[in-house]
């Protein structure tokens, strides 16, 4: 069922999130320091590429001074405007009974879009997802 669904996201709007996220991971690599939102961006895309069957969890050890304050900028510069697209397009896709759980997993993923330094993407089925390294 997790393939069935990943099809239809990636067809469905899952391909240009995915390009999106690539396009902003280049860019702030490009930008020296903003090389850790460019990390995270990467990180991102292979996750709105392919969502279901994985989740997101913070990283063990918590989030440090410096991944707060990165967030905090994050926020400001394009977190809001990229959460203001998930909802907008999670809206779109919850208009037909298929494509609900899109919109669920474009729900799912407004946390990581929103703070993306300090948090981890897993897959599902593996036990205790946030306690490992």
């Amino acid at each position: 069922m997790k393939t069935i669904l990943n099809v239809i996201w990636l067809v469905f709007g899952g391909l240009w999130l995915a390009l999106g996220y690539f396009l902003a991971g280049i860019v702030c690599c490009l930008l020296i320091i903003t090389i850790p939102w460019g990390i995270a961006s990467f990180r991102i895309a292979g996750y709105a590429l392919w969502p279901f069957g994985r989740t997101v969890v913070d990283k063990p050890g918590g989030t440090g001074v410096a991944s707060t304050l990165g967030n905090v900028i994050w926020i400001l510069v394009a977190g809001i405007w990229i959460v203001i697209g998930h909802v907008t397009t999670a809206v779109a896709m919850a208009i037909t009974i298929i494509g609900i759980p899109l919109a669920i997993a474009n729900i799912k993923m407004i946390p990581v879009s929103l703070m993306p330094l300090g948090k981890e993407i897993v897959p599902t089925n593996r036990p205790f997802a946030g306690s490992y390294r």
